[in-house]
């Protein structure tokens, strides 16, 4: 028998985290979720954070968003929970200030029997020693950033015509 995509999904303290850091949940994120130890840093924020989307620790989500963190909880009934399978952490970054990070991230859900992926990079603050989710900075993969030095306008141009490139293939383009 399958369990409804409604129903919270349970995890064993002993089984593996589903944020995927590769420790039990009972040493990841299990403790965070009940409150018996804060997140250290952004990213273990956000991998609890993922954890409660699997479990339906709504409680969780709301008290780590900082536009509701100051609010008291209310239980929403007409959710519809995502199926959530994986999380992919791809950088964990400090910010221009020590209370600020960032984590670039993949998540990954399944609905109607097929995968599909939320690629973001996201804020973190810490306020008064809590790191709390502040909002999505990118929505997507980070963009491209060429290998290749940016040709100026007035070099030779790379065709190996002669000319400047700004009279060359510049212009052709």
């Amino acid at each position: 028998m399958t369990t409804p995509a409604s129903a919270p999904s349970v995890v064993q303290s002993t089984s593996p985290c589903p944020c995927g850091s590769g420790k039990t949940f009972g040493q990841c994120c299990e403790p965070i979720l009940k409150q018996e130890r804060k997140a250290t840093t952004a990213e273990e924020l956000m991998r609890s954070r993922f954890t409660a989307h699997v479990v339906h620790d709504y409680q969780h989500l709301h008290r780590t968003y900082l536009p509701t963190s100051a609010l008291p909880y209310q239980e929403e009934s007409d959710l519809a929970p995502m199926n959530w399978t994986r999380l992919v952490v791809h950088s964990h970054e400090a910010g221009p200030k020590p209370d600020v990070a960032y984590v670039d991230f993949s998540a990954y859900s399944v609905e109607e029997g097929a995968e599909h992926v939320l690629h973001e990079k996201s804020e973190f603050l810490r306020v008064k020693g809590d790191w709390l989710f502040s909002r999505p900075i990118r929505s997507g993969p980070a963009p491209l950033k060429s290998s290749q030095p940016k040709i100026g306008r007035n070099e030779p141009c790379p065709c190996g015509s002669g000319k400047k490139y700004k009279h060359c293939c510049l212009a052709k383009a």
